[in-house]
């Protein structure tokens, strides 16, 4: 729950029991859980009202998309995981020859590159 173990749990209730007391706590809890409530309303009614505003075309909007790393994901990555998994047997590096100069290419002491005027 929140990436919480048992020991952080134990801790956040004797904290609340210290913090509110015995008398106020349930008070405060179902306080805690009205508020909670009110804004998971507020963000679904949002939602709707942006999707229903946007009209028809955006009907599969998700509001999650704008963020980076899910754009990502969802519009690079996916397609990319979908090649490997597809590839039948294990994927084997691609090996190549290191590629040696050719030494008609190389440059003797003084001599100028090839310049081409019209490339600027």
């Amino acid at each position: 729950m929140f990436g919480l173990g048992w020991g952080e749990f134990a801790a956040l209730i004797v904290i609340a029991l210290l913090v509110f007391g015995p008398d106020k706590l349930p008070q405060a809890a179902s306080q805690a859980g009205r508020t909670l409530r009110n804004l998971r309303r507020m963000a679904t009614n949002a939602r709707e009202d942006l999707r229903a505003g946007l009209g028809p075309e955006f009907s599969n909007f998700d509001p999650a998309d704008l963020n980076p790393r899910t754009f990502v994901r969802k519009h690079l990555l996916d397609d990319i995981e979908d090649d490997w998994n597809n590839k039948p047997g294990e994927l084997e590096p691609v090996t190549t020859a290191p590629a040696t100069p050719d030494p008609a290419d190389e440059l003797g002491y003084g001599e100028l590159p090839p310049f081409d005027s019209e490339a600027t």
